[in-house]
């Protein structure tokens, strides 16, 4: 892979960081899961955009690093699906 390939692999690594710490941050103050879940699919994501990245593997021979892919989407929809289909209450405003 080309300098410029990595570095724009990395600088996508630490958006998926910085989002996750923001994430986790409003999980801290709220408690709420779905920010928890969210910063840990974040995490996931930056997880495998760097083994993508550092890995070296030719293209067509990664495809089992887009688990982590997988599994992060999934979580999210999972979340999005628990948090919508919750008591039928409101939330706290």
């Amino acid at each position: 892979m080309s300098a410029t390939v990595i570095f724009l692999s990395g600088m996508t690594t630490m958006g998926f960081v910085v989002a996750a710490l923001f994430f986790l941050n409003f999980w801290r103050r709220t408690q709420e899961r779905l920010f928890a879940v969210f910063g840990l699919s974040f995490l996931l994501l930056a997880i495998n955009q760097a083994a993508v990245a550092l890995s070296g593997i030719p293209r067509g021979e990664q495809a089992w690093m887009y688990g982590l892919r997988i599994a992060a989407f999934g979580l999210l929809i999972a979340a999005i699906v628990g948090k919508n289909a919750g008591n039928g209450k409101p939330g706290p405003p």
